[in-house]
């Protein structure tokens, strides 16, 4: 059975934060994704075009609330600006800010489409090799020798030892990963396997995070909070587990085509083990 995302597209309404409807003022707002944990990212100034009367750049403002595991965003903010420096295709920031309810990331438009944009949805194939390329291109152009970001094995177990002392376990994961037990799991993840290709990796490269051009090409990241030196197929494991979750069972291969790859069964198994559990 497939899992389910972890973060959509609000259909309903959403509350705006009074620091992000201040930002807004008078310009129209428009809600565009709410992860799990409660945080929104919110489209200001029109369409990816740059607003339906070009006057002002479309941008957007990622808003999460204080007290949650991703309140604090200097982390992905200090992260594009050192990606954009050394050549990605990521979002120009414009601000950042906090207050006691939360805290705030602008950023600058790019002129395309979520891979989960119902325009992706519709071709599922495309976006999927989209997705591949974009995360090789990723993987070729920042360097890994000079990264000062870590997203380790080592540092990622830290977040599975602590999860487990507050008493989280296999009612918390994926359904994929429940009948391995909670010894079973552990004793898995603390046998690695070597690692296939030291890159700085996106750290959290679900579908929704790579953005599209109208015709199909690999645009640009976005959400790199945990953008950090790894193997490839911790990025490449999950990407193509997402296309499951966005897409229905079919896509992964188109995925592994994008990125020119073929899959490491066994890498694909530790990684989104490793995931699921930190």
């Amino acid at each position: 059975m497939v899992s389910k995302p972890l973060a959509a597209i609000p259909d309903g309404p959403v509350d705006v934060p009074a620091a992000v409807a201040e930002l807004a003022g008078d310009r129209p707002l428009r809600p565009v994704w709410r992860n799990a944990l409660g945080g929104v990212t919110f489209e200001l100034n029109g369409g990816i075009d740059g607003g339906t009367d070009g006057a002002e750049p479309s941008r957007f403002v990622k808003w999460v609330a204080a007290g949650t595991l991703e309140s604090d965003l200097v982390a992905e903010e200090v992260r594009l600006a050192w990606a954009a420096e050394h050549g990605a295709r990521v979002p120009r920031v414009l601000s950042a800010g906090a207050d006691p309810h939360g805290s705030w990331l602008v950023t600058e438009a790019i002129p395309a489409a979520s891979a989960v944009s119902d325009r992706w949805i519709r071709d599922p194939a495309t976006a999927a090799r989209a997705i591949g390329a974009g995360l090789r291109e990723l993987h070729e152009t920042l360097p890994a020798s000079g990264c000062p970001f870590e997203w380790s094995v080592g540092a990622r177990l830290a977040r599975v030892r602590a999860r487990t002392e507050r008493g989280e376990g296999p009612a918390d994961w994926s359904r994929e990963h429940r009948g391995l037990g909670r010894e079973r799991a552990l004793a898995i993840l603390a046998d690695p396997p070597p690692v296939d290709r030291s890159v700085v990796c996106h750290g959290d490269a679900c579908a929704p995070n790579t953005l599209i051009a109208a015709d199909g090409a690999f645009a640009g990241h976005v959400d790199l909070g945990d953008l950090g030196v790894a193997d490839r197929w911790a990025d490449l494991a999950v990407a193509a587990w997402s296309t499951e979750w966005n897409y229905g069972a079919s896509y992964a291969d188109e995925l592994f085509a994008g990125y020119g790859v073929e899959p490491d069964r066994r890498r694909i198994a530790y990684y989104r083990l490793l995931w699921d559990l930190s």
